[in-house]
């Protein structure tokens, strides 16, 4: 089936001519179909005849070269100049949509709506939707685009041993870490990841390692020195700087001897791991994979914001969720996740959370095959270090 077969059959049920994008290619939706980067907004329209582009004579060489557009225009083939009014913007878009015969689009539904009242004033149909169609179709993966994803995902691995051997190698002085005679810090440690990563060609982004009780908190960044004894959580979503596709992983380490507390809860966490990508195959929900987690955690004792919406402590987060171009994407692992398909790339990270004692998550990055699931994470799963 070609990846855009979704899209021709949205398009046919709606009735309209194209889907129509007017963004830079930061939005993901753009890149992806325009399989093109640049940062300046352009158009992209996509009918099932045809992907064509229009973009600032600058871009214009290197989006025939690049793209994968079967036509690429500029304004100027219509007459009008890349720098002109909004409105000169909006009737090149017009004469745009004219030389492909497409009288209506769908949009996103954050489509400009200057542009878009723009258009229907020119006579074009403009419907915008809020399926996410695009991203729906994005979120299964051609072999091509899970290759780029396990490339990331070695490249994650190489910076997160890069780290765990600074932490492990540090010399311990009333109960902080230390390195080169100074406290090793959480700051310091997300330089040294930065640079490991930037060396690959990857883009960091804004890492996570959070020390002892800022690990309780899913999304606490981490600053300060780090200490023994004490969980060091360090969360990874790299980017791709060429092919834009991110890995994920997650590991929760203790220097020194973790309290029962911790280990108890990290072996429950590991459990709850296994259970949950034991549970992937097509056509199993997200919701279900998420359900076989929250099993293993309120079995053991633990609050879920299944049994109890109000709890604080626990686990108090979904399963997980897509990963490609944007490092949070369709599909969902959590409660009203939807079936699962062959090509989605998915993250499987639970924890539990606590002030009182600290915080532990453990997260590997799989893809749904058709007779279940291939663990794209190699990096073993360990606590103390």
């Amino acid at each position: 089936m070609d990846q855009f077969d979704r899209l021709d059959a949205f398009l046919d049920r709606e009735g309209v001519d194209g889907y129509l994008v007017d963004a830079p290619a930061t939005d993901s939706d753009q890149r992806y179909l325009s399989g093109y980067d640049a940062g300046d907004p352009y158009v992209t329209l996509y009918t099932p005849d045809r992907i064509a582009i229009m973009i600032k004579s600058l871009e214009y060489p290197r989006a025939k070269r690049e793209s994968r557009a079967d036509a690429v225009r500029r304004p100027s083939d219509y007459g009008y100049s890349a720098y002109g009014t909004p409105d000169d913007h909006r009737d090149a878009v017009v004469a745009f949509l004219d030389e492909f015969d497409v009288e209506s689009v769908v949009v996103p539904l954050r489509f400009p709506a200057g542009h878009a009242d723009g258009l229907r004033d020119r006579g074009i149909d403009v419907f915008p939707e809020d399926e996410g169609v695009v991203t729906t179709v994005r979120a299964v993966k051609t072999e091509e685009e899970i290759d780029h994803i396990r490339e990331a995902q070695r490249a994650t691995e190489a910076a997160m041993r890069r780290a765990q051997d600074l932490i492990e190698s540090a010399d311990v002085a009333d109960g902080v870490l230390q390195h080169e005679g100074e406290p090793l810090t959480a700051e310091r440690v997300k330089r040294v990841l930065q640079r490991d990563l930037l060396d690959r060609g990857y883009d960091l982004g804004e890492p996570i390692v959070a020390p002892g009780e800022q690990a309780a908190d899913p999304h606490e960044r981490g600053s300060g020195p780090l200490r023994a004894d004490e969980p060091i959580l360090i969360d990874l979503a790299p980017q791709d700087e060429d092919s834009k596709y991110h890995a994920d992983m997650t590991r929760t380490f203790v220097r020194g001897e973790p309290s029962n507390e911790i280990r108890e809860r990290y072996e429950v966490t590991h459990e709850a791991l296994d259970a949950a990508l034991e549970a992937i195959e097509p056509g199993v929900t997200g919701a279900e994979v998420h359900d076989a987690v929250c099993d293993v955690y309120e079995d053991a004792g633990y609050a879920t914001l299944r049994s109890d919406p109000d709890t604080e402590t626990g686990f108090i987060h979904a399963t997980g969720h897509g990963v490609g171009l944007d490092t949070h994407e369709l599909p969902s692992v959590g409660p009203g996740g939807a079936e699962l398909e062959v090509g989605h790339a998915v993250t499987i990270e639970p924890g539990l959370y606590d002030p009182a004692v600290g915080g532990v998550r453990i997260e590997d990055l799989a893809v749904v095959t058709e007779d279940g699931y291939e663990n794209l994470t190699e990096y073993p799963i360990e606590l103390e270090i």
